[in-house]
């Protein structure tokens, strides 16, 4: 052992001085080529899927259908500006009291519209109840890059729309 400990060491340090493994197709890093780059077709830079996500299965569960109505009416569009980004918070009025899972649902819109919709579920059993105890608030995030491509921001209700303009 005590022969052994130093002749591991020496035969250590003698290979390490060696530029032969840095260079040579032991190393694991020599494996794979330098990266180049190359222009894309037509046909890729047209594709829209991800070659990554695998495609759905025929036995997978189908997507949920989102069965939130509209708000009925809007009072209050406020963008306030955060770092990375904006929020967007909406003050509306729901049609009876006990309104939940209140959300801005994002709309496809035209270029340089953010358009989105406060939606809700109302209860199986409406209550008339002061304006008070319907006022629902809801929220969402826009980062900087959307952000950059946006001049308006439009929420819709059933009865009306306010919209942000810079």
């Amino acid at each position: 052992m005590r022969k052994f400990l130093p002749v591991l060491l020496i035969a250590a340090i003698g290979l390490s001085g060696c530029g032969y493994v840095r260079d040579s197709r032991l190393n694991p890093f020599n494996w794979f080529g330098r990266a180049e780059a190359r222009e894309l077709t037509a046909q890729e830079a047209a594709q829209e899927t991800n070659p990554l996500i695998p495609e759905r299965s025929r036995f997978a569960r189908p997507d949920e259908v989102d069965l939130r109505d509209r708000v009925a009416g809007l009072e209050s569009l406020v963008v306030e500006r955060i770092p990375g980004g904006a929020i967007v918070r909406v003050t509306g009025i729901s049609a009876a009291a006990g309104a939940y899972d209140v959300e801005l649902r994002e709309l496809p819109g035209e270029a340089g519209v953010a358009r989105y919709e406060m939606v809700s579920y109302l209860p199986e059993v409406a209550q008339a109840a002061p304006v008070q105890s319907r006022r629902i608030t809801a929220a969402t995030r826009i980062s900087d890059t959307a952000l950059a491509q946006v001049r308006t921001i439009e929420v819709l209700s059933a009865s009306n729309a306010l919209t942000s303009r810079r």
